[in-house]
């Protein structure tokens, strides 16, 4: 390789580090590199194209000319410099005219055949999840849970297997069964608080029933209904009601209800008491308008709700939202280290390791370890995946957020559970020894 083309591709690697997201520079670049024969960093780059873009034509074509031997270097045999590949569809590497041609995934699929990838450069680039044996995970299932598809489902919430029971007896087999529904007089109206120390999962659910209804999904706080003006947040409630009837089916998700609908005994502003007072009486709608419309509620903090949110009718229904269990961590780290440069991670090992952890932390523990690869790269210069001693390290460094709400959990369930129905948060505190 002369310095003329040596030089172009430093010049290349910097633009491609300044503009990541430029698919056609960083496929040429991958051509130069490729063709100087330096195949381990362009193949390295054809796998960044196709994280972002998996049914990129040409980054496959180049990927499917890799099968034999790296190309000799120009400065080596003495011969001509082969053709460059760059992004056009006459790429080096492409099959010719007349000749076998290799199998592509279907145009319209929109996938990438991550086994076939595998096979062909498995040698170059390390798988991104492995299981304790250290083979290769099924690359398959390491996609991001919602990711290509038209909206999320509860099938792609991990563990919360009693959640999604409850939730498929109080909403979804009576939307999805309308001979039986009529059948046993069950209305299409509902209320359902879920509460649950935060960051484990309470919104995410609500978002995967309204999918899983086919129904619009209303999200409501605090904020978006106090308003300063006498009569203004009756009005606003009054109207968010109205919109969600005129929806239906729609999923009316009022988070954080213990700052909206606060014990009434305990406040002191009069136009929030007003304020809860009508959240009741639209909740009530005796007039039968509420049908197809289904309440949801999220709160860290159920002891601090008005227990006349909670009469039959309204909130009639409580759920208790745990952290993740084992298997539930390892999905929530295959879920945030799906969209990054990463290889050879044990997700069971983590998933071990992080008991007690939220899903909220689990994030946190994966943003942690992408800022260890990324000073790391910062200090050498050079780009490197996030490995498993990252993640470690940063699990290491994050402590788990939960322990202050399971001690005011502990509290309640001990000393202020007047039948309010706290049972299974007590269970779950002697399981784990914290009663």
């Amino acid at each position: 390789m002369d310095d003329a083309e040596l030089g172009l591709i430093e010049s290349l690697r910097k633009a491609v580090a300044a503009l990541p997201d430029d698919l056609g520079l960083r496929l040429h670049l991958a051509g130069r590199l490729l063709a100087a024969g330096l195949r381990e960093e362009g193949v390295r780059e054809l796998g960044g194209v196709l994280q972002a873009d998996p049914a990129n034509g040409t980054a496959l074509d180049m990927l499917a000319g890799l099968g034999g031997p790296a190309r000799p270097r120009a400065d080596q045999d003495g011969g001509a410099e082969p053709p460059v590949p760059g992004p056009t569809a006459a790429a080096a590497g492409s099959p010719q005219p007349g000749a076998p041609q290799p199998p592509r995934p279907a145009a319209d699929s929109g996938a990438f055949d991550w086994s076939r990838a595998e096979a062909d450069v498995g040698d170059l680039l390390p798988p991104m999840f492995v299981t304790p044996e250290g083979s290769a995970a099924d690359p398959a299932g390491a996609t991001v849970p919602g990711h290509g598809r038209a909206a999320l489902r509860l099938a792609d919430v991990a563990g919360m297997t009693e959640v999604k029971e409850r939730l498929e007896a109080a909403f979804l087999a009576p939307m999805r069964n309308p001979e039986l529904r009529r059948l046993y007089g069950k209305s299409l109206r509902g209320g359902l608080l879920l509460y649950g120390p935060p960051g484990c999962g309470k919104t995410f659910i609500a978002r995967a029933l309204a999918a899983e209804l086919g129904a619009r999904f209303m999200t409501v706080s605090f904020a978006d209904i106090i308003d300063m003006y006498t009569g203004q947040s009756e009005r606003n409630i009054q109207e968010l009601f109205a919109t969600a009837r005129r929806s239906a089916p729609a999923v009316l998700f009022l988070d954080e209800v213990d700052a909206l609908g606060h014990r009434r005994s305990q406040l002191r502003s009069t136009s929030v008491r007003s304020a809860v007072n009508q959240l009741l009486l639209e909740l009530d709608d005796v007039s039968g308008g509420n049908d197809g419309v289904f309440v949801l509620a999220a709160t860290n903090h159920p002891w601090d709700v008005d227990s006349a949110l909670r009469r039959p009718g309204r909130l009639d229904r409580t759920l208790l939202v745990l952290p993740p269990d084992e298997s539930a961590r390892e999905a929530v780290f295959r879920f945030h280290l799906s969209g990054r440069p990463v290889a050879g991670i044990e997700l069971r090992a983590l998933a071990s390791m992080t008991a007690g952890y939220s899903a909220a932390d689990i994030a946190h523990v994966c943003e942690s370890a992408a800022e260890l690869a990324l000073l790391d790269a910062v200090r050498t210069g050079t780009a490197r995946l996030i490995g498993q001693d990252d993640l470690v390290t940063a699990a290491g460094q994050v402590r788990p957020s939960l322990r202050p709400w399971f001690e005011s959990a502990r509290n309640v369930a001990l000393y202020a559970d007047e039948g309010d129905g706290y049972d299974e948060l007590a269970a779950y505190l002697k399981r784990h020894k914290m009663l």
